[in-house]
């Protein structure tokens, strides 16, 4: 049994770790100061005796002994991460420093959560890992995208140069149960408006292409990404290979809903992709990892969850 150390455990994919890992029998610490996770996501392990709740920045120096470090720390959703570019980018990079310097300091392996954003709006599709990617240094999404990739520089340079043990793991979009409602990604605002009897936001033309893995099957890599030989660093492409157009996703989710809400159009964001497909190859064959949910099962699971959450508010989100 291990002692764990998770960063931005009270967010979406951060409860879910916490609760896989004690699941498993370890002792875990909970590192979050809930700027856009949430306390409600990890309430049920308050009274675990091997779990424990440290309030605190990532961007704060912290030692602690521990075996193993999930770093999940950032906000993760263009709403989110452009409320406060500055903190977006501080969170990724000074972030990402603080806990490889734990990690040497206590010969502890370290998993990075870092992002398919890192191939921006993409010019090779599916996306490889050995794609270097297409990304505007300089808009409004760079705080996050350039953070993240300024974070996959340090992991590199603290196992070339300190001999860290690293694991990195690029996530595509994900969703599930824990969701924070107001997030602005695709299907938490898709099943939100569609159980609030609101119209379905759609930016662009819809034609846009995403890939969507259910959150259990993302914990499942990240865990065994960590459990593997320690010659597996990655970068390794974490995501669900199937593809659907945004309005394919629209579709789906009325159509589990049995609801004929409608569809509005507005602009497209600023360097918003145009496809987002992994290569899931090098974790199928280094992890023996392919997700096993598919969209519809997924969906139906996490429209419960939304639909519990509204009925617990009072029909509010």
């Amino acid at each position: 049994m291990k002692k764990v150390l998770v960063t931005g455990g009270g967010g979406f994919l951060g409860s879910h770790l916490c609760q896989r890992l004690i699941n498993d029998g370890h002792t875990v610490f909970c590192l979050d100061n809930f700027i856009t996770g949430s306390e409600a996501n990890i309430e049920h392990l308050a009274d675990d005796g091997r779990f424990h709740l440290l309030k605190q920045d990532v961007i704060d120096k912290i030692y602690m002994e521990v075996d193993e470090i999930y770093n999940l720390a950032c906000p993760a959703s263009p709403p989110h991460y452009q409320a406060d570019p500055v903190r977006t980018i501080k969170t990724s990079f000074l972030g990402a420093l603080n806990m490889l310097e734990l990690a040497k300091q206590v010969k502890g392996k370290i998993f990075h959560a870092s992002t398919s954003e890192v191939y921006g709006d993409p010019d090779v599709h599916p996306q490889p890992e050995s794609y270097w990617g297409h990304v505007n240094p300089i808009g409004i999404r760079a705080c996050y995208d350039e953070g993240k990739r300024g974070a996959e520089t340090l992991c590199f340079d603290f196992h070339r140069q300190y001999g860290v043990k690293i694991k990195v793991g690029r996530i595509f979009n994900t969703y599930g149960p824990n969701m924070d409602p107001h997030d602005g990604r695709v299907v938490s605002n898709f099943i939100v408006q569609a159980l609030s009897g609101q119209a379905l936001t759609v930016y662009g033309n819809g034609g846009q292409t995403r890939s969507f893995c259910y959150c259990d099957d993302l914990i499942e890599a990240f865990v065994r990404m960590m459990n593997s030989p320690d010659d597996i660093t990655g970068p390794f492409n974490l995501g669900n290979p199937e593809e659907f157009t945004i309005l394919e996703l629209a579709e789906r989710i009325r159509g589990i809903l049995g609801s004929n809400c409608s569809i509005v159009f507005k602009p497209l964001p600023q360097d918003d992709p145009r496809q987002r497909r992994p290569d899931i190859s090098l974790a199928s064959e280094h992890l023996g990892w392919r997700p096993q949910v598919r969209l519809e099962e997924g969906l139906k699971m996490t429209i419960e969850y939304f639909d519990r959450l509204l009925s617990k508010q009072g029909g509010n989100i």
